[in-house]
């Protein structure tokens, strides 16, 4: 069975209260619709994690709740504002087939691109706005086949092109 990551950064937060520490902001008003929206698109999509596993900040919280997934999570505080190594040690550790990733710019957008064979061909992609995601498949029988550059980019969108859509 082919391995997929669906590979996502949290949806737009909110900055209102600057008393707030970054790793319990909430998403605004944009952010929840956008988790909404990407949860459709999942499901449209036919991209169902079996598993999450999600930085443990409140906005990645929130977003996975948003997208309305049935699969189980855990949340872990090594993945809020991660890099890609620490990314792919989490990712090879996994047992499921098909994992959701939630984190962090700039970790998440350098994950990506390091992953995938080439990157899709998507203005986008390089900056990895909130709320993108990149699904991505390899043909592995286990996460620890998995390395650099060697995942193929299946799909790739961001909350602003679905909306209009859900």
């Amino acid at each position: 069975m082919p391995r997929t990551l669906i590979l996502m950064r949290h949806a737009k937060s909110s900055w209102d209260d600057p008393d707030l520490a970054d790793h319990d902001r909430p998403l605004n008003d944009r952010g929840v619709a956008s988790a909404r929206a990407m949860g459709t698109w999942l499901r449209r999509g036919g991209y169902m994690p079996d598993q999450c596993v999600s930085s443990s900040s409140t906005r990645t919280g929130q977003t996975f709740a948003g997208l309305g997934v049935d699969c189980p999570v855990s949340f872990t505080r090594s993945l809020y504002h991660a890099g890609p190594e620490l990314m792919m040690e989490v990712l090879l550790a996994q047992t499921q087939a098909t994992v959701l990733m939630l984190g962090h710019n700039p970790g998440i957008a350098d994950f990506a691109y390091r992953l995938v064979i080439a990157p899709p061909q998507h203005p986008r992609f390089a900056d990895y706005p909130t709320g993108a995601t990149t699904v991505i498949r390899w043909n592995a029988t286990n996460w620890a086949e998995v390395g650099w550059r060697t995942g193929t980019p299946v799909d790739f969108a961001i909350p602003r092109e679905v909306m209009g859509t859900t």
